[in-house]
């Protein structure tokens, strides 16, 4: 596993500090993306459907239960449960 950019820049270091990300994602592209803004410091907020979240949890149940690789493509975010269906919500 290969050493993120969090573990050796000072935090005013990190090129994207300060920035916010919202992101709805599953899978590989968006996820693996937006891990890279959150490893350059970006606070990365991934939205997830309250009832079973995102697939990529059950690629494997390697890790608590749930997917390695799923762990590994989103560490440093924030990930809520959010049902954009219900009218309270949005």
């Amino acid at each position: 596993m290969g050493v993120s950019h969090r573990e050796y820049l000072a935090p005013e270091q990190e090129p994207v500090a300060g920035i916010s990300v919202v992101s709805l994602e599953q899978a590989v592209a968006a996820p693996y993306a937006t891990r890279q803004l959150a490893d350059l410091g970006a606070r990365v907020v991934k939205v997830e459907r309250p009832r079973g979240g995102d697939f990529a949890r059950g690629y494997d149940h390697t890790v608590r239960g749930e997917s390695s690789y799923f762990f590994w493509v989103n560490r440093g975010k924030e990930s809520p449960a959010v049902d954009l269906k219900h009218p309270m919500t949005c």
